[in-house]
């Protein structure tokens, strides 16, 4: 007989992909207890999105809402805010773990090829305008199509910043599959599987002015934050692509859209944005040189399989009182 995991109750939050993409995953989340959707502004926090879970003590999220410490100190029967994702930036981890509440994310594993494919798609699209051409064509403006003539990734110099467990997936595929020549600056250098794959290591100076295409997959912190910011959008060459799967906070947005106006970048893909939805007027809607998908990148059935098994496996983890996987402050 199982372990008795009364007095579960469960919440997902701010999720359009959780639970529709693999039935499987609600079905065994009903096992443990009742189950809801809650959806809230991005922004929510504190004593508000705490009266919006109600009696939840299982959480599995999003990027957002936003769980403060003003939340766990309403919310003190807590029991597990799982992250349906890599990052963890909206959860206030010390607040959490003061409380005695666990905060797990996936790992990183499962979203690594995913979300490396949707990059390569996206710089792809970008530099061969292939998305301005569904546009064109989609209007019945087939003769539009001289405007729509791009470059190869073959022998361009590709850079990207933070060669780990996405980036590192990125520089192969460019290299092996593109013939690009593939730059990367990481605060850790693997020689070995650089040399491997055709990737020079180079600082961060030398990245921006050197390269065709930029990519970025460095996690959020301090130090990447508006990491491409007036300085760094200064150093590199007038035509000068740049792709952000990422987060939406490595990038200052006024400073981006400035370089965008004057043409110094030519272009902009991105699948994350500081504020996810964005607003109506975010400067980057309808910018003819701007391709932006709704946070996508690791929407495959793979991906979404994978992280759903962790998340869910926590959750029965932490019902039958037992320690869950990848807790964020053991790894």
């Amino acid at each position: 007989m199982g372990q008795d995991t009364s007095g579960v109750s469960i919440a997902i939050t701010n999720t359009n992909s959780f639970g529709y993409a693999i039935p499987e995953h609600m079905e065994r989340l009903g096992k443990l207890g009742p189950v809801r959707r809650v959806s809230v502004p991005g922004d929510c926090r504190g004593r508000e999105l705490a009266e919006a879970v109600g009696d939840a003590n299982i959480i599995i999220t999003s990027g957002t809402p936003q769980f403060d410490r003003e939340f766990f100190e309403c919310k003190p029967e807590m029991k597990l805010v799982a992250r349906d994702g890599l990052g963890f930036n909206n959860v206030d981890v010390e607040a959490a773990r003061e409380r005695g509440c666990f905060v797990t994310k996936v790992e990183k594993s499962v979203e690594r090829e995913a979300v490396a494919e949707c990059a390569v798609c996206e710089m792809i699209d970008l530099i061969r305008k292939i998305w301005l051409g569904i546009r064109a064509a989609e209007s019945n403006r087939w003769l539009d199509r001289g405007q729509f003539v791009g470059f190869e990734l073959r022998n361009r110099t590709v850079g990207i910043v933070g060669c780990g467990n996405i980036g590192s997936r990125v520089a192969e595929i460019l290299h092996h599959g593109f013939g690009a020549r593939v730059i990367a600056n990481d605060p850790v250098a693997d020689e070995a599987w650089a040399q491997k794959n055709g990737v020079e290591y180079v600082d961060l100076d030398t990245l921006v002015a050197e390269s065709d295409v930029i990519t970025l997959h460095a996690t959020l912190n301090p130090t990447s934050f508006h990491l491409v910011d007036e300085k760094f959008l200064a150093g590199i060459k007038p035509g000068t692509y740049l792709v952000n799967t990422a987060r939406g906070d490595i990038l200052d947005q006024s400073a981006v859209v400035d370089a965008l106006t004057s043409g110094r970048l030519a272009g902009l893909a991105i699948d994350a944005t500081s504020v996810e939805p964005p607003a109506s007027d975010d400067p980057f809607l309808n910018n003819p040189r701007v391709l932006i998908t709704p946070h996508i990148g690791a929407y495959t059935v793979e991906a979404l399989k994978g992280m759903g098994d962790i998340c869910v496996g926590n959750a029965e983890l932490v019902a039958r009182g037992e320690r869950p996987e990848h807790i964020v402050w053991e790894e």
